[in-house]
């Protein structure tokens, strides 16, 4: 693989205009992954680290060190949500250092789309953000040097392959939350290299977990109710999206319908049978306030970022 070899001051003038301060973790990981773009072959890089480690500001620092090498970042994500989510912190931060980012999932059409498109194959974007509406012929990059995957048990190997063939010997970094058995498999096997991020940033509350019987719903509502009172936010994860015969467990629909009759318009539904922009909007009702209480389905398990949700409810964990 080519070299990246720095340019420029872009990655100093980047990390002195962060609005925080980096981890031990995460500058120890950032000289790592550094480090493997100055050599001349591909980086296969896992970083894993626990939801609010700070794997995606590793993975703007890894783009701003493309940037810096004169190529562009795509970064994929799982779900529409996840890739809008991304853009929303990654986009103000990188312009700071006068880095462009753009978003391109299966929602962005016509004009809108044709743009992204051109700028892209232009390398006026710097970072391109996406599901996988990334891997279509259509998507023509300047020049692909990194390809970041979010949440990469979700993605196949035929897919990660799929994104470096946009660009020459493009070097990839993966990211999981999830230290799951196939993440191991593609560790063993796949040749990669592993780094994980275990610190946490500063101010971090530990963590209370507590099972509850079925029989003690009640206690629970109570407790649910005075947490609302006090202006909180809960998420209520369901199995199932609907009721099902053959398995007798609580749908997400049937719980959403009981618990409004209880606290009305604060509770919020979301589950992965609904339209992308039904999807999108119950989270940013949820984010922004208007309702309280989101009842889901696994769908909200990627990485969805509601700093003030402090309280999860989860039925036959």
């Amino acid at each position: 693989a080519p070299v990246r070899r720095r340019t420029g001051g872009l990655l100093d003038a980047f990390d002195a205009r962060l609005p925080f301060t980096l981890t031990q973790g995460q500058q120890e990981v950032s000289a790592q992954i550094f480090e493997d773009l100055a050599e001349d072959i591909p980086m296969q890089r896992l970083l894993q680290g626990d939801v609010g480690a700070g794997k995606t500001v590793v993975a703007l620092l890894t783009a701003a060190r493309a940037a810096e090498a004169g190529g562009q970042t795509a970064l994929m994500a799982p779900t529409e949500i996840l890739a809008r989510q991304h853009l929303a912190t990654i986009a103000p931060l990188a312009s700071t250092a006068g880095l462009r980012a753009a978003v391109l999932t299966g929602r962005e059409k016509g004009r809108e789309r044709t743009e992204i498109l051109r700028a892209v194959a232009a390398g006026e974007i710097d970072i391109l953000i996406g599901t996988h509406a990334l891997f279509q012929d259509t998507v023509v990059f300047h020049d692909l040097v990194l390809a970041i995957v979010d949440e990469q048990h979700r993605f196949g190997v035929h897919q990660r392959l799929a994104i470096s063939a946009k660009g020459e010997a493009v070097d990839m970094l993966v990211m999981t939350a999830t230290p799951i058995p196939r993440t191991l498999v593609l560790t063993a096997f796949g040749d990669m290299e592993v780094t994980r991020l275990t610190e946490k940033p500063a101010g971090r509350k530990p963590i209370r977990t507590v099972t509850l019987p079925d029989d003690r719903l009640g206690d629970l509502m109570e407790r649910i109710g005075d947490a609302l009172d006090e202006g909180r936010k809960i998420y209520w994860i369901c199995p199932l999206v609907e009721e099902s015969e053959t398995v007798r467990l609580m749908s997400a629909e049937d719980r959403f319908e009981a618990l409004r009759q209880v606290f009305g318009d604060a509770v919020g539904l979301i589950h992965g049978r609904m339209a992308g922009r039904d999807k999108d909007e119950a989270m940013r009702a949820f984010k922004e306030g208007e309702t309280r209480l989101q009842v889901g389905t696994t769908v909200v398990e990627v990485g969805v970022d509601v700093p003030d949700a402090t309280i999860i409810v989860i039925e036959h964990a």
